[in-house]
């Protein structure tokens, strides 16, 4: 298949796009810059100009692909209602591109999104009543075009994909052990996150466009939900700082997060598309020294 990727230069996407050339797929990528299109172009696939703002760049590069994996969003937390609104229009472009032809449309979520405190699965909807969560909108959009005659499926990703290269949530809880002198975790740091190292999701994303099928969704999660507080532990043993319970201050940005308790299974998408996650765990990332150079 002829794929439709955006965000193919970022750090998911990078990995996804060589996990579907390496499957003898063919990828058209997203490229707003001459740098991300010299990278797209050295690892092999075709460059589509344009960016989430643009929905026309984003309506050709559908009309000429025979898939579509949407995972581009802008990160950028002082706008983020305005970004999530983006994010829709961008579906909704690329849903119009595709109605009638039954071709794969992968979006993005995030279980960041679903209810708190419980463990959450495929089939639990997001939260839309909670801060933040209205991300969570782009799902209904996104399966709105179901009946339209798009192959519709959802791959929600937890709050850490981790790996060499990453620069989320672990890389920012690392940074401000290193510039604070210890390694902090909120309150008893006994809320969890679910976690997958970001090959392990490109093997999904693959999964997913080969064997998804309309309304799917799936969670991209190798391990339910590793307590915060054993996260900052290896941080700070790795760094060789004090470890400590600190109030959300503390975290700077990343407050908007870190308290959030997030288990995630992943039962029914190992049963539907056989993924079984084989990469190192978060804890033997952060052990090996990816977040701590």
């Amino acid at each position: 298949m002829r794929v439709f990727v955006t965000g193919a230069t970022g750090f998911i996407g990078s990995a996804v796009v060589k996990e579907l050339l390496n499957a003898g797929h063919q990828v058209l990528g997203l490229a707003r810059s001459e740098q991300g299109a010299e990278a797209l172009i050295a690892a092999g696939a075709e460059v589509q100009r344009g960016s989430l703002d643009d929905l026309d760049s984003l309506k050709k590069g559908a009309t000429a692909s025979d898939a579509v994996i949407h995972l581009a969003f802008i990160h950028d937390f002082s706008d983020y209602a305005g970004n999530c609104a983006k994010d829709r229009m961008a579906i909704e472009a690329i849903g119009d591109a595709l109605a009638g032809t039954d071709r794969p449309f992968i979006i993005t979520g995030g279980t960041l999104l679903l209810p708190s405190g419980q463990l959450a699965s495929e089939d639990t909807p997001p939260d839309l009543n909670r801060p933040n969560a209205i991300r969570g909108v782009a799902e209904q959009v996104a399966l709105s075009f179901v009946p339209k005659g798009v192959r519709v499926s959802i791959i929600r990703l937890p709050p850490t994909n981790h790996g060499e290269g990453d620069h989320g949530f672990i890389a920012e809880l690392a940074r401000v052990a290193k510039s604070t002198g210890v390694s902090a975790y909120p309150g008893d740091g006994l809320n969890r996150w679910a976690a997958t190292h970001r090959l392990d999701t490109a093997k999904l994303y693959l999964l997913a466009l080969e064997k998804g099928t309309a309304g799917s969704i799936f969670h991209a999660v190798a391990e339910e939900g590793i307590p915060i507080k054993e996260i900052a532990e290896a941080i700070g043993k790795k760094l060789g700082i004090p470890t400590a319970s600190k109030t959300a201050e503390h975290f700077g940005w990343l407050a908007i997060a870190i308290g959030i308790d997030n288990p995630i299974e992943s039962v029914k998408t190992r049963e539907q598309l056989g993924w079984t996650p084989v990469h190192a765990s978060l804890i033997s990332d952060i052990e090996a020294g990816v977040y701590t150079k």
